[in-house]
């Protein structure tokens, strides 16, 4: 069973179909989340055009959330950094994502797993509406807010994520 989910953001949705098959604990752990309302009112915080869009774990006013503990990664899935592909963002722990999540907006092959040395970042779904949206909020103009780099100067909001068909 695929779960497709909606990202509702103040520029356009995204429709995502996850893929539990290849990345099950982190769409378990994504899907609670989305299940507890935990996106809503949340911000992509770093965009970086012709790279990625990330969010997932900050609010307008560049607040981390608090979240769950870290899953361990799936990044060894076979799954790939392609453009339209989400993932889970981390820290230089692998095993670190809690929330956050990133959509590559171009193929961004050196963000795979390729054993212990590059323990590479899990992809857990595919952009299968929307990748204009995407391509989008990646052109908007960014700043520094405080320790934070390519922070868009006006906040792109996550409305909302929902769970919108299990095919």
């Amino acid at each position: 069973m695929a779960t497709q989910v909606k990202l509702e953001t103040s520029m356009g949705d995204i429709i995502i179909k996850l893929d539990s098959e290849a990345a099950p604990q982190t769409c378990e752990n994504f899907l609670s989340y989305v299940e507890k309302g935990f996106y809503d009112g949340t911000i992509f915080h770093r965009v970086i055009p012709n790279f990625m869009i990330q969010g997932g774990g900050m609010t307008c006013d560049m607040q981390p959330k608090a979240t769950d503990k870290p899953i361990p990664s799936e990044a060894d899935n076979g799954l790939t950094n392609q453009r339209g592909t989400i993932a889970m963002a981390r820290t230089g722990d692998p095993n670190s994502a809690t929330s956050q999540f990133f959509i590559n907006q171009r193929d961004n092959d050196f963000l795979n797993f390729t054993g212990p040395k590059n323990p590479g970042y899990a992809v857990f779904g595919n952009t299968i509406q929307g990748m204009d949206i995407i391509d989008t909020i990646a052109g908007v103009d960014t700043t520094q807010r405080g320790q934070y780099e390519d922070v868009p100067v006006e906040p792109v909001m996550i409305t909302s994520i929902k769970i919108v068909a299990d095919v």
